[in-house]
């Protein structure tokens, strides 16, 4: 059931719609023949990033490329670097970043045992102030083994909050548009633009860092790590991670 406070910020958003509309602010479509690095950095490396997972991330065109107008990440049980896997981890950092905005990904999601996608964003004062200090909102989540749900979270200093929307069909066989709507007092989680979640400063308990600073897009494929647990025999690779578009919309009056 959705909460009270949830409706009255519906409410709110769509009179704040009513009177302002979108414009579309920065978009990459991937109809091109390769990775635009105008708009995209790779971060490059292993160490677990944090969460123990066991991937290698590359700048490899067999972990990430253009086809067919999608970006395809793909995951590779490899021997490379010390790793036994290899993948992406893509951002915009440098390149492009906002305060506030519409953020939405169109795209299938790979599946098994210990694959874990990704599509978030983090503060660009991230070097000056760390991490969780400078806000992270993760606007779709997957973990293989739970097949039928994504999850959109939100991370910060002495809090995290975390939702998932159910499919009973999962997410894995065809595409799906996930999305944040990030303003100043919330951030409203949705998929296929159904909202299953708005997160407020009520849920930062003073630590809200959501407010004044921009923030920029990554999207990974991580193997293994913490949440997702390793992967198994039942696994298979390669594993595809295909994404359709990315697109930021900002209010305008």
């Amino acid at each position: 059931m959705i909460s009270r406070q949830v409706i009255v910020l519906l409410l709110a958003t769509l009179a704040l719609a009513s009177a302002q509309r979108w414009v579309l602010a920065w978009s990459d479509e991937f109809d091109g023949n390769s990775i635009d690095q105008s708009k995209w950095n790779f971060e490059q490396g292993a160490g677990g990033w944090g969460n123990n997972e066991l991937e290698f991330y590359t700048n490899r065109p067999q972990n990430a490329y253009v086809s067919g107008g999608n970006l395809v990440i793909q995951a590779l049980r490899e021997d490379y670097g010390g790793a036994q896997y290899t993948s992406a981890r893509m951002k915009t950092q440098g390149k492009f970043s906002t305060v506030y905005g519409k953020f939405e990904m169109r795209a299938k999601l790979p599946f098994g045992q210990g694959i874990w996608p990704a599509f978030w964003l983090l503060g660009d004062n991230i070097s000056q102030v760390g991490w969780p200090a400078c806000g992270e909102i993760d606007i779709m989540e997957f973990i293989g083994r739970d097949p039928n749900h994504v999850y959109g979270s939100t991370h910060g200093t002495g809090f995290d909050t975390s939702n998932a929307y159910e499919n009973n069909a999962g997410f894995s066989n065809d595409f799906h548009i996930y999305s944040a709507n990030w303003q100043p007092d919330f951030i409203e989680f949705a998929v296929d633009g159904n909202t299953y979640r708005v997160v407020t400063p009520l849920d930062a308990h003073g630590n809200w860092p959501f407010n004044n600073h921009n923030m920029f897009i990554l999207l990974n494929l991580a193997v293994g790590g913490n949440w997702p647990g390793n992967p198994d025999a039942s696994t298979q690779f390669p594993q595809q991670y295909v994404i359709d578009y990315v697109r930021v919309w900002e209010l305008a009056l």
